[in-house]
């Protein structure tokens, strides 16, 4: 049976070149010698890039597979973990199985699904795919601000019944948008919208002093409120904490302009599910736009399905053409920058949990 969680012990004990902590206890990669062991890779079905992922690997040092059983061989000298697709509870298996493990790669940027006490206990460092997805993200706010303020929903309604009806439509400059959770995809969010003539505010656990290009203002926690009374369009980029979990509730939704649409990039949960429903059922807000959900897929004839203020996109926001290529090259540029030493980039505070 292996220990809680694999030994602390890491590469050559030998050396006295031990690399410093992060906060959370993580080990940082910068400057500390490693085992070149085997690579581990949870995925279920084919994947981008092999050949490129073989050659750096090495094929015989190279395991791939859904379940322990199929990378079993693989484990005991196993230093790097990349969950392309396994579950949550088979990371935390074929974890306790790997003794020499220095780092673990999620595919995702949120890690809400990564996370699990041995690991967050370990000083094994975490990544995530943070920056791959954020472009797409920052363009899918975009393109959600502009269904709405030119009512597209009502176009293609009239176009679809053969209907003839002028109406009014809304301009995107001059209006404020407010993005909770003001990192990679916050920023790709800003960058986009910032061009049309909107006005940026933003909130963020922590306040940098240095002055930000794209934000007009950026609030701390305590100013949620007061930042979503001001905005026309709220978009939600943080991921799934405990901190987060709820996030946005009765209280947040009523703080909010009747006039304004809220925007879900980040997890379903920050969002209290039952409060928005009533907030669009009530239409005490103009409507919403929603990547992510409680529970996915949504089950069949949930009200968002119904709701003509919602535009609902299935967990594809970030589905472009070549966002898996994208998503194994930052991977591949990461195992280059592990096996040479460098310092590792995105690195996952665990305790925090981004």
């Amino acid at each position: 049976m292996a220990n809680a969680y694999p030994s602390q012990s890491r590469g050559n004990s030998e050396t006295s070149n031990v690399s410093p902590e992060h906060a959370d206890g993580s080990r940082t990669a910068e400057n500390s010698s490693r085992e070149q062991g085997t690579v581990v890779v949870l995925a279920n079905g084919p994947l981008p890039q092999r050949e490129k992922l073989q050659d750096l690997c090495g094929k015989d040092q190279l395991f791939i597979g859904n379940s322990l059983h199929e990378i079993k061989r693989g484990t005991p000298d196993a230093t790097v973990i990349f969950n392309w697709s396994g579950s949550r509870g088979l990371l935390r298996d074929v974890f306790l199985n790997c003794p020499k493990l220095h780092w673990i790669h999620s595919r995702s940027a949120g890690v809400d699904r990564s996370l699990f006490p041995e690991l967050i206990a370990s000083p094994v460092l975490l990544t995530n795919g943070t920056g791959a997805f954020s472009p797409s993200l920052g363009e899918f706010a975009l393109a959600a601000i502009l269904y709405f303020a030119k009512d597209l929903r009502r176009m293609i309604r009239n176009q679809m019944n053969g209907v003839w009806e002028a109406f009014d439509v809304l301009m995107a400059a001059g209006q404020t948008v407010g993005i909770i959770g003001y990192g990679d995809v916050g920023h790709a969010v800003a960058a986009r919208v910032r061009p049309l003539g909107m006005k940026v505010l933003a909130v963020r656990r922590h306040v940098s002093s240095h002055a930000d290009t794209l934000a007009d203002r950026i609030y701390n926690l305590d100013g949620l409120l007061e930042m979503l009374s001001g905005c026309d369009y709220v978009v939600v980029t943080t991921p799934l904490t405990e901190e987060t979990r709820g996030m946005i509730g009765e209280r947040e939704i009523a703080a909010m302009r009747s006039t304004a649409v809220i925007i879900n990039l980040g997890r379903g949960p920050v969002i209290k599910e039952q409060a928005l429903v009533q907030a669009l059922s009530q239409e005490r807000i103009r409507g919403a736009a929603l990547d992510v959900f409680d529970q996915e897929p949504l089950p069949a004839g949930h009200a968002f399905y119904k709701f003509q203020n919602v535009l609902l996109s299935p967990h594809c926001a970030d589905h472009t053409e070549d966002w898996l290529d994208a998503a194994m090259q930052l991977f591949l540029e990461q195992l280059q920058r592990f096996q040479s030493g460098a310092p590792l980039i995105n690195i996952v505070d665990k305790k925090l949990g981004y």
